[in-house]
């Protein structure tokens, strides 16, 4: 796994709060080295962020992830 800069934590931030509409929207550096950049909405986790440089292309995939007991009753 690359690590993230800080530059790149800042411009991630950026973009994905203009893209998911979400002001709230924070993208948390890891804490220390080989851990993973977290992606969180009003300070709760929801999320990894990954950087992959392939032949000189950089690209970030963002991993949401949901909770079956976090979603709405089922109707």
């Amino acid at each position: 796994m690359a690590n993230i800069s800080a530059s790149e934590v800042t411009r991630l931030q950026t973009t994905l709060r203009r893209l998911l509409g979400s002001p709230n929207l924070t993208v948390n550096p890891p804490p220390r080295a080989g851990l993973s950049v977290e992606l969180a909405v009003a300070g709760e986790v929801i999320g990894t962020i990954h950087r992959d440089e392939d032949e000189g292309e950089v690209s970030y995939a963002v991993h949401i992830t949901v909770l079956e007991e976090d979603l709405p009753p089922a109707k």
